[in-house]
């Protein structure tokens, strides 16, 4: 499953790639301005991969990580 920004911002991952989470777990932060939105799971899995650096400008809709089962 990928997961995707919610807005264009600065992306700061919380988990590393082959990381275990659970619904709710946040993943990553995308910062714009003073607004701080948290990426949460949706559901339980493993992180397949980060598909950029930490702290890169990203565009909303753009992919941010990977999920995949457990």
């Amino acid at each position: 499953m990928k997961i995707c920004a919610p807005f264009a911002g600065i992306v700061h991952y919380r988990v590393a790639e082959g990381a275990l989470v659970n619904t709710g777990d946040e993943l990553a932060t995308v910062e714009a301005v003073k607004l701080e939105a948290p990426v949460l799971a949706p559901g339980p899995g493993v992180v397949a991969k980060l598909a950029m650096a930490d702290f890169t400008d990203v565009i909303g809709g753009e992919e941010l990580l990977e999920l995949k089962e457990a």
